[in-house]
């Protein structure tokens, strides 16, 4: 579908260029996304690598696991059914602490690794590993809305396109993806309690 989307979006754009005379104008455009494309990639790449490499560092030096012991009561909250000593945590807090620091980056492996942990567990209690259960909808719910204490990635786009004051969103981020991330936990807990009184 966004293929025909994307597609149907350029054709429109040539179209409307050639009928006003500008076609030169989408070629200027198009020659010009490109460059821009690649020195956005290099810029991000560089910040990327940095940022998951702290992220590693950080899981030698141990602080992974402190940081997992402090999110303990927010895990059984969130994850009740899962066990404590269950290797998912680890991949879970690791996740939740790369997205509060706005590394959507470095989250994103350890995201699939919880994932790749639940699916066993669900094959540990006799049940196909193909169909979600709570935990997982709880942790792609709760992934999804990412609350974030420091935007690196809009901080990075914004000083990538020079805006004075590249950190200047990280309040309203922080508005925003705490309302999101609040408004995720309420559901979640909301649909396994609908589920637990036996209603689908």
């Amino acid at each position: 579908m966004l293929n025909f989307l994307w597609a149907g979006m350029i054709v429109v754009g040539i179209v409307y260029a050639a009928l006003r005379g500008d076609i030169s104008c989408v070629t200027n455009a198009a020659l010009d996304s490109s460059r821009e494309a690649i020195s956005l990639c290099i810029t991000m790449m560089g910040i990327m690598s940095f940022w998951t490499g702290l992220m590693e560092i950080a899981v030698k030096a141990g602080i992974i696991p402190a940081f997992s012991r402090f999110l303990r009561p927010v895990m059984g909250f969130l994850f009740p059914n899962l066990p404590k000593n269950h290797k998912a945590n680890e991949f879970i807090t690791t996740n939740i602490i790369a997205n509060i620091l706005g590394l959507g980056w470095a989250a994103t492996p350890a995201g699939l690794k919880a994932m790749e942990a639940l699916g066993e567990l669900q094959e540990e209690r006799g049940k196909d590993r193909s169909i979600a259960s709570n935990e997982m909808c709880t942790f792609l719910i709760v992934n999804i809305s990412s609350l974030q204490l420091i935007p690196m990635s809009i901080i990075a786009y914004r000083s990538q396109y020079g805006s004075v004051n590249p950190t200047r969103i990280v309040g309203a981020g922080l508005i925003a993806t705490g309302l999101s991330t609040l408004v995720a936990c309420i559901y979640c807990k909301w649909k396994n309690w609908r589920q637990g009184d036996g209603v689908s």
